[in-house]
C-alpha cells in the first residue's frame, strides 16, 4: 500500500503528527509513506525511518516570486510528480484550500477531517472519507486518530514520535545548558524579556549556560538583548530546522513559548517547559514520553517564579 501524508505546516503541526507516523509504522509495517511537507521541513522528516520519500511544498517562497517563470516550472512540476503516483489513500491532515490542492493533484481516494472538525470546513466536501472528532482533546490525538480510522486499527496510548536523535552540535562547548525558545511567529504569543532574564539568571546562577536560539533579524535582536543579562548566555548561529533540532536534542532542559521548535523538544523527549501566554494548553501543550510541564493559559501569562517551578518539577538542575 503507498500512501501519501499531506501536512506542509506549521513546524509544531508538522511535529506533532509524526506520533501518527509512528504508529502506521507499527500498524502497517508494510506501509509505503510519501509526505508533502513545506520545503524548509524537509531535512526535519529526515529524522523519522518511517517516511520513504519526501514531497517538498514551496508556498511560501512561491508566493514572493509569481512573476518568475521558474516558480510557475516548479508547481508545474510537483503537479507531474504528485500525478505520476497511483496512491492507494491520500491523508490530508491540515484541512486547508492549500493541502486541499495537492490532495486534488494526486492520484488516490482523499482522508480527511469531517466539517465540524477541519480547520476550513467547505474543504470536507471534496474529501472521500471523512471523520469527525471531539474538540476539545489535544490537536496529536486528531491527527493519530485520522490515521488510526482511515487505515483500520485503533492507536496505543503511548505517545512516540519515532525520530533518531542527531548528533550533538560542535559549537556547544558547555556540558550542560538550557535552551530558551524565546521567540514565535506571533506576537501575542511572547513573554516578556523581564521574565526571560529573571529565569535566565537564576538558571546561571546554578552554573547553567542558556542558549538562545534565533531565526530571523527580530528574535537575534532580542536573543542578543537578553544574553547582555544573562550571565554566560550563547546567542546560537543561525540554524536550520534540524540542526535547531540537533541542539534541543541534547538540551539539559528546554523552556519554550508555545511555539514549533518547543514541540520538537517534547519529540526527543528532554525535560521541556512550555509558557502559555495566548493558547489553549489543552490542544497545543507538550505532549508526549519525556517529563514536560506548562504554565499560563489564555490570556494568563504566567510569572518567572512559577515557569522556574515547573522547570524544577521536570529536570534535575542541582
Amino acid at each position: 500500500m503507498k500512501v501519501l501524508l499531506i501536512r506542509v505546516s506549521s513546524l509544531g503541526d508538522v511535529v506533532q503528527t509524526f506520533p501518527a507516523v509512528t504508529d502506521l509504522q507499527r500498524h502497517r509495517p508494510a506501509l509505503t509513506l510519501h509526505w508533502c511537507v513545506e520545503e524548509a521541513y524537509v531535512p526535519l522528516l529526515g529524522l523519522h525511518p518511517a517516511i520513504s520519500e519526501v514531497v517538498p511544498f514551496a508556498l511560501r517562497r512561491w508566493r514572493r516570486t509569481l512573476l518568475r517563470q521558474d516558480t510557475w516550472r516548479e508547481m508545474a512540476a510537483l503537479r507531474r510528480r504528485l500525478a505520476a503516483q497511483q496512491y492507494d489513500a491520500v491523508v490530508d491532515s491540515q484541512g486547508l484550500l492549500k493541502s486541499l490542492a495537492i490532495a486534488k493533484m494526486a492520484r488516490g481516494p482523499i482522508y480527511g477531517f469531517g466539517p465540524r472538525t477541519v480547520r476550513e470546513p467547505f474543504v470536507a466536501r471534496f474529501y472521500d472519507h471523512t471523520f469527525e472528532f471531539p474538540p476539545d482533546v489535544h490537536r496529536i490525538w486528531h491527527y493519530r486518530g485520522l490515521a488510526a480510522r482511515a487505515f483500520g486499527y485503533a492507536p496505543d496510548e503511548a505517545i512516540d514520535y519515532g525520530l533518531r536523535k542527531p548528533a550533538r552540535p560542535g559549537w556547544i562547548e558547555a556540558p550542560r545548558y538550557v535552551v530558551l525558545l524565546h521567540s514565535t511567529a506571533r506576537s501575542e504569543k511572547l513573554w516578556s524579556e523581564a521574565n526571560w532574564i529573571e529565569a535566565g539568571r537564576w538558571l546561571a546562577s546554578r552554573g547553567i549556560v542558556c542558549v538562545l536560539p534565533w531565526g530571523n533579524d527580530e528574535e537575534r535582536a532580542r536573543a542578543e538583548r537578553l544574553a547582555k543579562f544573562i550571565p554566560d548566555a550563547q546567542v546560537a548561529p543561525q540554524l536550520r530546522v534540524d540542526e535547531a533540532g540537533a541542539l534541543l536534542a541534547h538540551a539539559t532542559a528546554v523552556v519554550g513559548v508555545d511555539t514549533g521548535l518547543m514541540h520538537l523538544a517534547v519529540a526527543f523527549e528532554v525535560p521541556v517547559v512550555g509558557i502559555y501566554v495566548a493558547t489553549r494548553p489543552l490542544h497545543h501543550g507538550p505532549l508526549g514520553r519525556g517529563p514536560t510541564a506548562f504554565r499560563g493559559g489564555m490570556g494568563e501569562a504566567p510569572t518567572a517564579a512559577e515557569v522556574l517551578d515547573a522547570l524544577g518539577e521536570v529536570a534535575e538542575l542541582g
